[in-house]
């Protein structure tokens, strides 16, 4: 637990790179430099694998009440969202807590209008996650489904339990045949004000400016380095984490840790001169954040050994201090990682529960491999989740290193079995969330 090379690497992805869009410079870069230090730590097979990215440019933004009060108000679009007009849209709000609602006001009452989608999420709970699935929606279908009854423009509360008057960005999808309309995500304060001013009667008036553009796409890539297998090197476990970040804050629990989580993990079996029974890789994926094609382009590389791939561990819920592994695969593979897991109980980080392995290794858990998500105490990672305030400072050096530890040891475990884990389990069906 002395090892510091985790925060070393993080240090560098967050205060000399920062943000990590796709398309951008500062993706390439991190790209760059991810492929360098995994060199300079002496390790494996280390190359890039190309990937065609999304590259969408935020531009300038800005939102305000008009009517009846005149008040600025914390906006950031959602990723994707088309411009406005160059003097903005100017409309009447109305205010709705879910689709239902919604539906009931129909189109004689949302045609042009901006709909605030006021959502409230869930305060997380420690023991059983966060109401982001909950809330997340509104973010991902609200505006097109406002589109659908003639709205101009979505706002939308931010994905997140506590505020201090920060907007939280995120993806949106449009659908074909469905008019584009603005999107843009509301700090929680202004939310609420909103809500109040139309609870009390008021006709509130907003203008909302956006200025997004897509340019064609960009050449980006997934990093890759290995530890190989002493016997079954063709057989292989997967750690990762994706690179790409928001274009706001530094990227730093998302996901600059799980970057430096599982490039040190590996760095930390080489060191102590351990060569597991099978190979360890490490993929660093490009494009998680609006787009996932970096995972569905290492699926698709990767096909022809995929029936090799004997466990993938993503990092992607920060890098807070940890609680176990969650396990997207079926009974065997739970049993399994309830036993392997026990070995960071001196850590707190003795648990295996059923659960989501992670966004960037759904193509992988839909071909049947199982899938572990990190599991860690994440009841603030909403605070600051695709917002400016992800940075460096948010992150716990030691609970970094536990990190490195949960993982070095859980993907060893893994590789190092007698036998493949969650063997029975894909012999049935493919592993599921």
């Amino acid at each position: 637990m002395a090892d510091d090379g985790a925060w070393q690497k993080l240090a560098h992805l967050t205060d000399r790179i920062g943000p990590r869009l796709s398309g951008s410079r500062n993706l390439e870069r991190a790209i760059e430099w991810a492929e360098a230090a995994l060199r300079a730590d002496g390790h494996d097979n280390v190359h890039r694998e190309p990937v065609m990215v999304p590259h969408w440019v935020r531009g300038a933004e800005f939102g305000a009440i008009v009517a009846p009060i005149d008040r600025e108000l914390a906006v950031l679009g959602l990723g994707g969202t088309v411009a406005t007009p160059r003097r903005g849209v100017t409309a009447e709000v109305v205010v709705v807590d879910d689709f239902e609602q919604l539906a009931r006001l129909g189109a004689d009452r949302v045609r042009g209008k901006i709909v605030l989608f006021n959502k409230k999420m869930p305060a997380t709970d420690p023991d059983h996650g966060s109401g982001y699935d909950e809330a997340v929606p509104y973010r991902t279908r609200g505006p097109v489904e406002a589109a659908k009854l003639g709205a101009v423009a979505a706002l939308v509360r931010s994905v997140t339990t506590r505020s201090l008057r920060s907007p939280h960005t995120g993806a949106t999808r449009y659908e074909d045949g469905v008019r584009k309309i603005p999107a843009v995500a509301v700090s929680t304060e202004d939310a609420d004000l909103i809500a109040r001013l139309a609870a009390a009667g008021e006709r509130v008036v907003v203008r909302v400016r956006t200025s997004g553009r897509y340019l064609p796409d960009a050449k980006s890539a997934n990093v890759i380095a290995e530890l190989p297998g002493r016997e079954r090197p063709e057989e292989i476990v997967l750690i990762g984490a994706h690179i790409d970040s928001w274009d706001v804050g530094q990227g730093a629990h998302d996901d600059g840790t799980g970057c430096a989580i599982v490039m040190q993990a590996l760095t930390v079996l080489r060191r102590l001169g351990l060569r597991p029974r099978r190979t360890i890789r490490v993929v660093l994926f490009t494009n998680e954040e609006n787009g996932l094609r970096g995972a569905r382009q290492y699926a698709a590389d990767h096909a022809s050994e995929m029936a090799n791939h004997v466990a993938a561990i993503e990092s992607d819920t920060g890098g807070f201090k940890p609680k176990g592994f969650e396990v997207q695969g079926g009974p065997q593979a739970l049993a399994q990682a309830a036993d392997l897991v026990a070995l960071l109980d001196p850590i707190g980080a003795g648990r295996a529960v059923k659960g989501f392995g992670g966004a960037d290794l759904i193509p992988l858990a839909l071909a049947g491999v199982p899938a572990l998500g990190l599991w860690v105490d994440g009841r603030t990672y909403f605070d600051i989740h695709h917002t400016h305030a992800d940075t460096l400072d948010k992150v716990d050096p030691t609970h970094l290193k536990m990190n490195v530890a949960a993982v070095a040891t859980m993907a060893y475990a893994l590789a190092e079995m007698p036998e493949r884990f969650g063997a029975a389990d894909r012999e049935r069906a493919p592993a599921g969330r």
